[in-house]
C-alpha cells in the first residue's frame, strides 16, 4: 500500500473572510492563529474569553498537493483523516466528499475518481460552541455542571468545554495526520492477536482483518479471495518465528512461544516486548504490512467473593497486584502541544514514583499511539475509559452508528498493547443516575439508553473485536445494573468526603474500599507556574485572575479552611502555595498508607489527578509545565514497593462545644510494613520518640520479615511519656545498610507543634545537594531559581543532622530551602 502524508502547504482563514494564513496540520485553529500573531495565549490571565469568541466562528483549511501517478493508478485511493476536530465538511477539487462529526473516529473517503495530478483539498470546520448552543436550545440535555450546555450532543472531548479543573477552550482543527492511501488489491485493516498461556508456553493466535478492493469501494475479504499472510514474531533478543496463512484467511494463524519472556507491571518484573509483523500477499505481490509490539501476559480483574464482599484487583500472570497510580486527563486543551516527548516525560515521572496503573479518564479523548507504546515500555497498566463522562446521551440511530464506529476504530487501535488492563464504559454516569435519576434524565428513554450503550452496545462490540480484555460498565460501579455503584465492599469507588465533604484526612481510616479509583485534594502550583498567567499585582489567591484559574467552586476558600486547621497563617503568597501543596500531599499520604496497610481487602489507590491541561489550581500531582508538586514526591515514597507507615493514635481533637478545650487521649503508634514486591523483605524497623531538637527520648527496634505481596502489622506501642506538642516519632526501615522507607508523625496539628528553627542550609557538591538541619525539619522543600530542578527526593522530613539528595535534572543555582517551620 502506498501512503502520502499531506503535511505541508496548508493554509487557513476564518470561513469566507480575510486572507489565508499559513497553517500546520496536524494542528488546530488556536495554535495556527497564535503562530500568525492573530490571537493571544488563551491561558494568560482571562484570555479564555477571547478564545471563546474566536471559536464562535467557522474556519476553512485548504491545501494544494500533487498526487503522483503511482498512487492515482492504484485499485483504490482513500483520503484518510486520523483525527479531525470535530464538525467539518470536506471537498476535494470542489467535489463534496462528506462530513465529519466525531473527533474520536478515523474518517476515510474514496477519492480515486476525483484525483488529478494537481489537487485542492478543502475542509470547513464549524464552530463547536455554536453547535452545542443551538442543540441545547432546540432540546435541553444534562451534562457536567462545570461545562458548557449541550456538550453531550457532540462527540468531542467533553473537558474542552470546561470542567472543574479546566477552561472553556474548545479548540477545533485537523488534529491528527491526513494522508492519501493507494490500495492495490487489498489492505490490512487490523490484526487481532490473542494469547493462550498454558504449561509454561504461550500460543499466539493471529486473525488478519482484510479489506479487498472491488467495484464501488472496499469489502471485507474472506476465504477464496486469494490473499495470504506471512506472520513473523521476533522476541526481545531478535530470534524469529513465523507462520503462513495461505488460503483460508478466515482461520487463525498460530505461533507457539516456548520459554516466553513475560511482561510485568512496573515493580513486579521486566517489560520485554515482542514484535509482530504481518505481511499481506496476493499473486506474489506484497500489498501491505501491519507491525506492532506486544507483551506476553495474562491480564484480568479478580472479583472473587470473600468475607468482606467481593474483591476487585488487577490480576497479571496470576498475581493480584495492588494498583498504585493516578487518573490521566488530556495534557493540554490545545492538542497540537501534546507530543511523544512530553508524554514520555510525564509517564516516566509516573514510573519513577512507582506507579503501576494509569487510568485514562473518560471526559477527554483516546490518547495517541505513543501513549500506549510508552505505557508498554514502562509497565503502566492502562485502565481505559470510553469517552463518556458526567452526562446523559440520546441514543438515536445516527448516534448509535457513530459511537459503534468510534468504538471499533479505537478498540482495533489499542487492543494489542501489553499495558491495556481493562475497558470501562464511562465516568460516573451509573453513580449519578442511581443517586438522582430525575435530576439527570429529562426523559425516561435516557435511562434506557444508558443501559443500551454501556451494558449492551459496548459489550457487543468488544465481544467481536476484543473479547479477552476485561470490561467494566462504569466507574464507580459494583458491576452494573445500578446495583449500589459506589458500594464500599464491591467494585471500584470514588470517594470525595475528604475535600468536597470537608472531612479531615483521618476520615479515610474509617473505610476499607476494595479499589479506590478516584480521590483527591487540591493545591496551587508553584510560584513560577503562577507567574506565567498572572501579573505581579494579581498574585493573591482571591484575585480575579487567580480565581479564573480555579474552576472548582469555592475551592480556594476550601484550601484555606483546611489550612486553618493545619498550619499557622501563611503571611506570604509563595508560602500559601507551598502550604497548599503540603496539605494535598498529606491528605493523599494519609489515605494511601491506610489502604496499603489493609492490602488484600483494598487492592487499589488511583489518585485524582496526575496532570493538568493548563496552568491552574487543581488536584494534579504534576503541574501543566511538568513541575512535580509536593504530592508527586510524597507519592514516590508512599507508593514505594516496600513502605513503612505509622498509624498513630492520640492526636489532639477539639470538643465541638463553643468553649472548646483540647482533649487528650492515650498516645500510641502502630507500625506497618507493606511489601508490594515478589520477594520476602527482611530488615530492621527502628523508631524513636524525640523532642523538637530531634534528641531521642526513647528508641526501640524490631527485626521484621515481610512476605511477598503482604501487609505486616507490628505490635502497638503505648507512649505515655509522649508530650502532645513537644514530641514526635521518627521511624525507618533498614536493610543491608540502606534505608528503604522512613517518615515521622506528630500528635497534634503542625500549627500547634513546638518547632525549633532547624536553621536549614543547602549546598551543592557535584551531583548532590547536602542539607543540614539543627533540629527536626518537616516537609523540607528545595528549589533552584528557575524551579526546573528534579531531585531524587524532596518535601521530606529529617531529624537534626545531614542528608544528601541526588540531583536528577537542573542546575543547583539560586538554591532556596524551607520547611513547615517557615509557614508563619
Amino acid at each position: 500500500m502506498r501512503k502520502k502524508e499531506l503535511d505541508h502547504g496548508w493554509m487557513m482563514r476564518q470561513n469566507g473572510t480575510g486572507e489565508f494564513l499559513p497553517a500546520v496540520v496536524p494542528g488546530s485553529v488556536y495554535t495556527d492563529l497564535m503562530a500568525n500573531g492573530k490571537m493571544e495565549d488563551p491561558y494568560y490571565r482571562d484570555n479564555e474569553y477571547q478564545a471563546l469568541e474566536v471559536i464562535s466562528h467557522d474556519y476553512e483549511y485548504r491545501v494544494d498537493f500533487t498526487a503522483e501517478a503511482e498512487i492515482r493508478e492504484e485499485d483504490e485511493v482513500l483520503l484518510r483523516f486520523d483525527g479531525i476536530d470535530t464538525l467539518a465538511d470536506i471537498w476535494l477539487n470542489e467535489v463534496y466528499l462528506g462530513k465529519t462529526n466525531n473527533m474520536h473516529r478515523i474518517w476515510e473517503f474514496s477519492v480515486k475518481s476525483l484525483l488529478k495530478e494537481e489537487n485542492t483539498l478543502r475542509a470547513v470546520l464549524y464552530s463547536p460552541t455554536e453547535f452545542i448552543a443551538r442543540s441545547y436550545e432546540e432540546e435541553p440535555i444534562i451534562g457536567c455542571v462545570d461545562a458548557m450546555k449541550g456538550l453531550p450532543r457532540l462527540r468531542k472531548g467533553h473537558s474542552m468545554f470546561g470542567w472543574d479543573w479546566g477552561p472553556r477552550i474548545p479548540d477545533a482543527g485537523i488534529w491528527r495526520k491526513v494522508s492519501l492511501l493507494g490500495v492495490h488489491k487489498g489492505r490490512l485493516e487490523s490484526v487481532s492477536v490473542t494469547q493462550t498461556h498454558e504449561d509454561g508456553r504461550v500460543l499466539l493466535g493471529f486473525q488478519p482483518e482484510i479489506l479487498k478492493c472491488c467495484e464501488g469501494g472496499e469489502k471485507r475479504a474472506g476465504a477464496g479471495d486469494g490473499f495470504s499472510c506471512h506472520i513473523t514474531v521476533t522476541d526481545p533478543k531478535g530470534k524469529q518465528q513465523d507462520t503462513r496463512l495461505e488460503e483460508d484467511i478466515s482461520e487463525k494463524g498460530e505461533i507457539e512461544i516456548k520459554e516466553p519472556c513475560l511482561w510485568w507491571p512496573n515493580g513486579y518484573g521486566e517489560q520485554p516486548l515482542y514484535t509482530v509483523c504481518v505481511q499481506l500477499w496476493k499473486d506474489g505481490e506484497l500489498l501491505d504490512v501491519w507491525e506492532r509490539r506486544i507483551g506476553l501476559r495474562t491480564m484480568g480483574v479478580s472479583r472473587r467473593k470473600d468475607e468482606f464482599g467481593e474483591e476487585f484487583a488487577h490480576e497479571v500472570n496470576g498475581v493480584r497486584i495492588f494498583a498504585m497510580g493516578a487518573d490521566y486527563i488530556p495534557e493540554d486543551n490545545l492538542l497540537p502541544r501534546v507530543n511523544g516527548e512530553r508524554t514520555r516525560r510525564l509517564l516516566e515521572a509516573c514510573r519513577d514514583a512507582h506507579f503501576n496503573v494509569i487510568r485514562v479518564w473518560g471526559g477527554g479523548y483516546y490518547p495517541d499511539d505513543f501513549f500506549y507504546d510508552i505505557c508498554d515500555e514502562l509497565g503502566l497498566v492502562v485502565w481505559q475509559d470510553f469517552m463518556f463522562a458526567c452526562c446523559v446521551y440520546d441514543l438515536t440511530e445516527e448516534f448509535d452508528r457513530n459511537i459503534r464506529a468510534e468504538f471499533a476504530d479505537n478498540i482495533r487501535r489499542i487492543r494489542h498493547h501489553a499495558s491495556l488492563g481493562l475497558w470501562c464504559g464511562n465516568n460516573e454516569m451509573e453513580y449519578f443516575l442511581e443517586m438522582d435519576e430525575k435530576g439527570w434524565c429529562l426523559k425516561p428513554s435516557q435511562k434506557s439508553d444508558y443501559f443500551k450503550m454501556f451494558e449492551y452496545i459496548i459489550p457487543q462490540v468488544l465481544k467481536e473485536l476484543d473479547p479477552n480484555t476485561f470490561y467494566w460498565p462504569a466507574s464507580p460501579s459494583s458491576g452494573g445494573g445500578f446495583d449500589a455503584p459506589n458500594d464500599e465492599n464491591r467494585g471500584d469507588v470514588h470517594y470525595w468526603d475528604v475535600w468536597h465533604g470537608g472531612k479531615p484526612f483521618t476520615e479515610y481510616r474509617k473505610f476499607f474500599f476494595r479499589y479506590l479509583s478516584e480521590f483527591g485534594f487540591q493545591s496551587f502550583p508553584s510560584l513560577q507556574t503562577v507567574e506565567t498567567f498572572t501579573r505581579p499585582e494579581e498574585r493573591n489567591i482571591f484575585s480575579y485572575v487567580m480565581e479564573k484559574h480555579q474552576r472548582n467552586s469555592s475551592a480556594n476558600g476550601k484550601i484555606m479552611s483546611y489550612m486553618e486547621q493545619t498550619f499557622l497563617y501563611p503571611s506570604r503568597f509563595d508560602t500559601i502555595l507551598y502550604a497548599s501543596q503540603l496539605l494535598q500531599a498529606e491528605a493523599m499520604r494519609c489515605g494511601v498508607e491506610h489502604f496499603r496497610r489493609n492490602r488484600g481487602r483494598c487492592m487499589g489507590t488511583v489518585i485524582w489527578q496526575l496532570n493538568d491541561c493548563w496552568p491552574a489550581a487543581s488536584w494534579s500531582s504534576i503541574d501543566y509545565y511538568g513541575r512535580w508538586k509536593a504530592l508527586h514526591y510524597y507519592a514516590k515514597r508512599f507508593f514505594a514497593p516496600v513502605l513503612l507507615s505509622c498509624e498513630e493514635e492520640g492526636m489532639l481533637t477539639q470538643d465541638p462545644n463553643v468553649n472548646a478545650q483540647p482533649c487528650e487521649v492515650r498516645r500510641s503508634i502502630r507500625l506497618n510494613v507493606a511489601n508490594e514486591t515478589m520477594q520476602t523483605q527482611r530488615g530492621m524497623v527502628i523508631w524513636s520518640l524525640r523532642d523538637p531538637s530531634a534528641a531521642i527520648i526513647r528508641e526501640e527496634s524490631v527485626r521484621i520479615e515481610a512476605g511477598p505481596l503482604s501487609s505486616l502489622w507490628l505490635d502497638k506501642v503505648e507512649l505515655p511519656e509522649a508530650g502532645l506538642f513537644e514530641n514526635y516519632v521518627s521511624f525507618r526501615l533498614e536493610a543491608d545498610g540502606e534505608i528503604l522507607s522512613s517518615g515521622s508523625v506528630l500528635f497534634c496539628a503542625p500549627k500547634y507543634f513546638a518547632f525549633r528553627d532547624p536553621c536549614l542550609q543547602v549546598r551543592a557538591e557535584g551531583e548532590e545537594l547536602v542539607v543540614t538541619a539543627d533540629a527536626y525539619a518537616r516537609s523540607v522543600e528545595i528549589h533552584n531559581a528557575e524551579d526546573d530542578m528534579l531531585l531524587e527526593d524532596n518535601y521530606f522530613d529529617m531529624d537534626a543532622g545531614t542528608r544528601r539528595v541526588k540531583i536528577r535534572e537542573g542546575k543547583p543555582e539560586g538554591l532556596t530551602i524551607r520547611s513547615v517551620y517557615d509557614i508563619r
